[in-house]
């Protein structure tokens, strides 16, 4: 590097930025990242990690409870969130510190503050330019509120301030019914709250497979999370002991009370003041327009993770960053398949899916698709378990796998395998003589595939 001059210049020290980083840096290009906060961003420090830990501790509190069905005498005294933010914290520093080590040792130049792009390769920070062969814009997302709602961070909160409460609230209001909200209503249930989700869809975890919703719903009704869909938010009213939200419903208006909102109706991209259109960077919606090479308009200008339309989701931003290091460097990387990158809703149970739904699926491919559900009742390893859920399979006749969805616990553990299958475009054929361990939920998947051809060895509908 001279004078502030670098290969790639990054934008955003997030899990597409540092990975676009790390890898370029491997590649032998020079490289400068720039990040207003932590090395890892939302992921690490207020999404991702931290969230799963809450509901690994909320896992914990769970198997406390129902010791007894599994004939072991313990008792649930209660929830610390003391310890159980000391241990978050813990898993998120040990991350951390692992990064900043990584990104050091690779030689990489963390430039620390605010940055704009005031030139098509050139990043100011803190009144200093620096210039990229090529820039890479990576900023990331924000919590989204609704228009006229004011989050306070105590009785209106977002994720990142749920992540920091230091009691568990008595009673709450989930704002959407998304991945955010479900994960988060599903942890304070765990802990003891009272939940009422509201969903402005027909439908919690809309973007799932209709049968992955519907056994959501089915689990938190059993669970006695209250939610309810079709229902918009109209005002919000913040009392002595809570709030009083008033939404409206298939029913009319109503009003119901907690302590504390959870505001989660998704995430928006941090793209303002940071000089992108200003640049003439194309924007819609304040979002980062780029082609399926994560090249922007402007020339030499990449865009990667949640800035760009799209799933908002670290291993995305993660791959993108990979691939447009490899794009810079000449290596002529395959484009990313959106369809192909596994989602999973880390609630109780989890929901894990990748492909397509099985609406989308006949509404391209009409009469050809065929579907098969493995119910987990006739898997060992879930009934040991105690989860309750399916492997459903999408197929096209005479074709390959194009779509699968699971719902259960733990099935977010199966997804990798599923991905290796819908990314090979493997048929049932190529699946079900393959052997999976028993007793794994693994098998389920294994099931599933014989199901769909035509050799199924236990039950299925």
């Amino acid at each position: 590097m001279t004078d502030g001059e670098f290969d790639v210049l990054v934008l955003g020290a997030g899990s597409g930025g540092y990975a676009c980083a790390l890898r370029a840096a491997q590649l032998g290009l020079t490289v400068g990242l720039v990040e207003k906060g932590n090395l890892g961003g939302t992921c690490l420090h207020v999404g991702c990690i931290p969230t799963k830990a809450l509901l690994h501790a909320a896992e914990v509190a769970d198997s406390a409870r129902e010791a007894s069905q599994f004939g072991v005498s313990a008792t649930l005294e209660g929830i610390d969130m003391a310890g159980v933010n000391a241990y978050k914290d813990k898993v998120v520093d040990r991350l951390f510190k692992g990064l900043t080590g990584l990104v050091k040792s690779r030689g990489i130049t963390v430039i620390q503050g605010a940055g704009v792009l005031t030139g098509p390769r050139e990043v100011t920070v803190d009144g200093t330019a620096y210039t990229g062969k090529a820039v890479v814009l990576a900023s990331g997302s924000y919590s989204r509120s609704l228009p006229g709602l004011e989050v306070d961070g105590e009785r209106v909160l977002t994720s990142e301030h749920a992540l920091r409460l230091d009691r568990v609230p008595e009673s709450a209001i989930v704002l959407g019914g998304g991945v955010i909200g479900s994960e988060f209503a599903s942890v304070w249930k765990s802990f003891g709250a009272d939940v009422t989700i509201v969903e402005a869809l027909p439908r919690l975890v809309a973007a799932e497979d209709e049968a992955s919703s519907k056994a959501l719903e089915r689990a938190f009704r059993k669970r006695k999370i209250d939610f309810r869909n079709s229902t918009s938010y109209k005002s919000l009213k913040v009392t002595d002991t809570g709030v009083a939200v008033t939404v409206e419903g298939p029913d009319g208006e109503s009003v119901i009370e907690a302590e504390v909102l959870l505001v989660a109706v998704g995430r928006g991209p941090s793209t303002d003041g940071v000089g992108y259109a200003e640049q003439g960077v194309a924007m819609e919606r304040g979002f980062v327009l780029a082609d399926e090479r994560c090249r922007t308009n402007v020339e030499g200008v990449y865009a990667v993770g949640d800035i760009v339309p799209g799933l908002q989701l670290a291993h995305r931003g993660f791959q993108q960053g990979i691939f447009v290091a490899e794009e810079i460097a000449g290596l002529d990387p395959q484009p990313i398949d959106e369809t192909a990158i596994p989602r999973v809703t880390y609630s109780h149970p989890e929901i894990a899916s990748v492909g397509l739904d099985e609406k989308t699926a006949r509404e391209r491919h009409g009469d050809a698709v065929t579907t098969v559900t493995y119910d987990l009742g006739g898997n060992g390893k879930s009934q040991i378990l105690q989860t309750q859920g399916f492997v459903k399979l999408i197929g096209l006749e005479d074709g390959p796998v194009i779509g699968v969805h699971m719902v259960g616990d733990r099935v977010g553990e199966l997804v990798g395998e599923a991905q290796l299958i819908y990314g090979w475009e493997a048929h049932a054929d190529d699946v079900a003589p393959l052997v999976h361990a028993h007793p794994t939920q693994n098998e389920a998947l294994g099931e599933a595939h014989l199901a769909l051809a035509g050799k199924a060895l236990h039950a299925h509908s």
